[in-house]
């Protein structure tokens, strides 16, 4: 629970994710309906409360087509919501869908995965008892929400016919909490060098905020050298950080020093606010550190990484000695985990452990809050629980976290219908298909692209010494 006491940093906290999480306007909406009409009658709208305290929302159109969408929100206050947007909602409302969502569990973090995914299909029992049981179901899930909807894709048989993933954070709160613990040290070390600075077991957001505080004016210092702008780099290369940012073209693929500046940018937006804030939610979620770094090879974890060669190319014009830094790192890697905080986290926060319905993924190249790698994580792992057959991913060429234009959505959302009504995929969430539909709406534009997300840079399956540190 947020402790009361602290305001200003919870504030601080909805701040950073109000200009974060920057979550754009995202229609699901499929071909016209009669209920497309001007003179449509007004909707009904439901609302309702869970035994945990959880709310629930529900938006119904007069002329309901029979499909009702059980919406999960991302990370933020526990409000209920429905949609992603009230765009979205007047979209999909003229179409003929009902909507439905809750707020999760309110009482604890607002990273509430202990309650998530109940809460939703509770909130599917409190809905339909209202207004009748759907011709079809379908989960939809943004961001945090995204890992929710994966998860209600895993259990959810008889319960949804379908999932649509947007943005989501898909590869779980540990590899979450462990990729940034690497850049966060990293920066630390690095920077702050022989300097205390707090990482992991945040006793308030007070003292999130503060380390967010510190280690963005060490890069903002940093950023004005040759060493430092390489240091940066590197931390940016174990977070998976895209240097592609928003309002800026793509730098080339040896423009080293343009991607470096783009990288930073997303520093200077505030990213590490984010992080910090999220760490102490997912903390407060799992009781405890389930990151660690104790054993971490940070020479081979920067030879995985897809920006490995930035990395090295400006350490060289730097006149820097990456292997020294590596070195460090290694050697100073002492971080451990709460062994009963990483099972929690396993539990609560993680997916990918099979598939029951159809699952269609849709991510954008460079997101910088749920790093697009997360995919091929979660793809692998889906893959190997052998369900491979039913997911489909798919991606769009922008730079942002969840910046989808309606058209992109609308076709997701299309070839989800197809598949679960056709039962088998076709070619219908392939790239030039999602192109072409979403590209044939006539809307707001589209760029879905063939793509293959590299390896996400996070180095560990399991904490090989899990003792408190």
């Amino acid at each position: 629970m947020h402790d009361s006491s602290r305001p200003a940093a919870r504030t601080r906290l909805r701040i950073a994710l109000a200009a974060l999480a920057t979550l754009a306007s995202t229609a699901l909406a499929t071909s016209p309906a009669p209920a497309a009409e001007a003179d449509a009658p007004a909707a009904s709208h439901l609302t309702g409360t869970l035994s945990d305290g959880a709310t629930w929302i529900a938006d119904v159109p007069a002329r309901w087509n029979g499909t009702l969408l059980l919406f999960s929100h991302g990370f933020g206050p526990t409000v209920a919501k429905d949609a992603p947007s009230d765009a979205v909602r007047t979209e999909l409302l003229a179409e003929g869908y009902a909507m439905t969502g809750s707020s999760y569990d309110p009482h604890g973090s607002m990273w509430a995965l202990n309650s998530a995914e109940r809460d939703q299909f509770a909130t599917l029992g409190a809905v339909t008892a209202r207004i009748g049981t759907p011709r079809r179901t379908l989960a939809v899930g943004q961001s945090m929400g995204g890992l929710v909807n994966a998860q209600i894709a895993r259990d959810g048989a008889g319960r949804v016919d379908g999932a649509l993933g947007l943005c989501g954070l898909v590869a779980g709160g540990t590899d979450l909490d462990n990729y940034q613990l690497d850049a966060e040290y990293t920066l630390a070390r690095l920077l702050l060098p022989g300097q205390d600075v707090g990482l992991v077991r945040f006793g308030s957001a007070d003292a999130a905020a503060a380390t967010a505080k510190r280690l963005t004016d060490a890069v903002t210092a940093a950023q004005a050298t040759p060493r430092g702008r390489a240091r940066i780099a590197l931390a940016a290369a174990f977070l998976n950080l895209p240097a592609w940012a928003p309002g800026a073209d793509r730098p080339g693929p040896a423009d080293w020093a343009g991607q470096e500046e783009q990288q930073y940018a997303w520093f200077a937006q505030g990213i590490l606010s984010f992080v910090e804030g999220g760490r102490y939610a997912v903390e407060q979620s799992a009781g405890g550190n389930n990151s660690w770094n104790q054993g971490v090879d940070y020479a081979r974890l920067l030879a995985g990484s897809v920006h490995a060669p930035q990395v090295r190319a400006l350490y060289q014009a730097a006149g820097l000695d990456l292997r020294a830094d590596l070195a460090t790192l290694t050697r100073g890697a002492s971080i451990t985990a709460d062994p009963a905080a990483v099972r929690a986290a396993q539990r609560t926060s993680s997916a990918g452990q099979g598939l029951a319905v159809p699952l269609l993924d849709v991510h954008t190249v460079a997101d910088n809050l749920v790093p697009v790698e997360q995919e091929r994580q979660f793809g692998d792992r889906v893959r190997a629980a052998g369900d491979g057959a039913l997911l489909r991913q798919a991606y769009v060429e922008r730079q942002g976290h969840c910046t989808f234009t309606t058209a992109e959505t609308v076709a997701a959302l299309h070839a989800l219908e197809h598949r679960v009504a056709g039962g088998h995929w076709d070619d219908a969430a392939t790239p030039a298909a999602l192109q072409k539909s979403a590209t044939a709406l006539g809307l707001d534009g589209a760029a879905y692209v063939p793509f293959r997300p590299a390896r996400l840079t996070v180095g560990r399956d399991r904490p090989a010494h899990p003792a408190h540190h």
